[in-house]
């Protein structure tokens, strides 16, 4: 099992990885099977679009701007690229004209209020976030069909994809290792820590060798700073930035205004110690505002967890005695080690777990990035990850009106205070614990399957159906 560093951390825009990004991303894809795929026969030459959303990308694909981002990604649009200022602009042309022109293909129709079709019954078998993406001729004969499915974190896989997959977990781990080609093949937590015993390296020098095979340190290195610069530039934005989150439910962005408040009782020396999860809490929130306004973040594993990895990095970085550029990347490997094994043993999917493969999956891989670069060993940092996530299992995904703001953007803040308590108390032990991480992912993974639909992603239970009356 080898998830990169680059897979876990995506540069993106908000608001949501599953439901933003990777629709993008699918429509990216489709865009390049017409240009290279066969189409139906006797159809003629292709002339229109169309999208069907199933699932949570139906039932809250409005709030999470999933047809946005679909439109976008037929227009050529890649999350990655896309300057979020500009999007607006882009979606009101299209609308206007009635198509897209994509490079490398003819103009094709696109009515996004016809075309782009929210469907509300029962999900597609593969995933509860699942799209089917059609192109027609210009008599209206299908050109060319492919189901894509949004399995979070901005991954997306066609159905075929997705059943191959799930085939694959079947298989044995040799034969799993064999494929891999990678020096350290760790897919459980179990296997991380003995690899390292064995090879008397930390989880940090390991993710690194994996990172490295077949590409120079140098450029891996590169890479990796260009995504914490990313996170804490979004970070720097949304402490700046004032005013009302867009969607409707007049929430008032409140990071500066706390940050204002923390700078001015810091000069005056009359903070108190609790203080500190007040600064943890107000650099989550910072990202968080940013990804509900649809600005650049970091998949951090998914969007609607984006502020918690950095918000602990962050504070290691500016609050922490004896932190170092070093141990910033080192935290960053550590931190997508530990989201890899989640996703590949359990989910990082909202709508496939709820909250607890979001926020709780963000806050063990924060919890063990920090421990790592407050020099702690395998075991102290797989004991963070579990304590981390063990106290978030159950969490639901219950976003009141669809949108990424009640109650994501204050559960962002408080995924981080976990996160470095979790690594603190870990850093107090010996490494020795009752529960292994592998166990609480399992746990997880269980919980999630067994939960009703309408706490993941739905918005059809929770706090999303309990609002205030006034």
């Amino acid at each position: 099992m080898f998830l990169s560093v680059f897979d876990i951390f995506k540069i993106g825009i908000g608001p949501s990885s599953s439901h933003t990004i990777g629709p993008m991303n699918a429509a990216a894809q489709f865009l390049d099977r017409l240009r290279h795929g066969t189409r139906e026969p006797g159809a003629g030459e292709v002339a229109a679009l169309s999208c069907h959303l199933h699932g949570s990308l139906a039932f809250t694909g409005k709030g999470h701007a999933t047809d946005r981002a679909v439109i976008l990604g037929l227009a050529g649009f890649r999350p990655d690229k896309l300057d979020p200022d500009q999007a607006d602009s882009a979606i009101a042309a299209i609308k206007s004209a009635g198509h897209v022109t994509p490079d490398g293909l003819p103009q094709l129709r696109l009515n996004p209020e016809e075309d782009i079709i929210f469907d509300y019954g029962p999900a597609l078998v593969g995933h509860a976030n699942g799209m089917i993406l059609r192109a027609y001729d210009a008599n209206g004969a299908l050109y060319m069909e492919e189901v894509f499915y949004s399995i979070g974190g901005g991954f997306v896989m066609t159905a075929k994809e997705l059943q191959a997959a799930k085939a694959a977990r079947k298989n044995s781990l040799a034969a799993q290792k064999a494929d891999a080609g990678y020096p350290y093949p760790f897919g459980t937590a179990e296997e991380m820590l003995i690899m390292g015993a064995k090879a008397q390296k930390s989880i940090a020098q390991m993710k690194w060798e994996n990172e490295c095979h077949g590409a120079p340190r140098a450029e891996v290195q590169k890479r990796l700073e260009a995504i914490r610069d990313a996170m804490l530039s979004c970070i720097e934005r949304g402490l700046r930035m004032e005013g009302e989150l867009p969607g409707g439910l007049r929430v008032k962005r409140r990071a500066k205004a706390i940050h204002d408040q923390l700078q001015a009782e810091a000069g005056r020396n009359i903070t108190q110690p609790h203080t500190i999860n007040d600064w943890l809490s107000v650099y989550a929130m910072a990202v968080n505002e940013e990804n509900a306004a649809g600005g650049r973040v970091v998949t951090a594993p998914t969007n609607g967890a984006a502020g918690v990895v950095p918000a602990v990095l962050h504070y290691y970085l500016t609050h922490c005695i004896g932190a170092t550029e070093k141990g910033g990347l080192d935290f960053l490997m550590v931190a997508a080690a530990i989201g890899g094994l989640i996703k590949h043993n359990a989910s990082i999917s909202g709508a496939e777990v709820g909250c607890q493969g979001e926020v709780g999956s963000a806050a063990a891989m924060a919890a063990a990035g920090l421990c790592a670069a407050l020099g702690g060993t395998n075991e102290q940092i797989e004991n963070a990850a579990e304590i981390a996530l063990e106290h978030h299992l159950g969490m639901t995904c219950d976003p009141v009106a669809g949108l990424v703001q009640v109650p994501c953007i204050e559960r962002n803040g408080l995924g981080a205070i976990k996160a470095v308590s979790a690594a603190s108390l870990a850093l107090r032990g010996d490494g020795t614990h009752f529960m292994p991480l592998d166990n609480c992912i399992e746990a997880m993974r269980q919980t999630g399957h067994d939960m009703n639909l309408k706490y993941k992603e739905t918005s059809l239970g929770g706090l999303a159906v309990n609002l205030p009356e006034c």
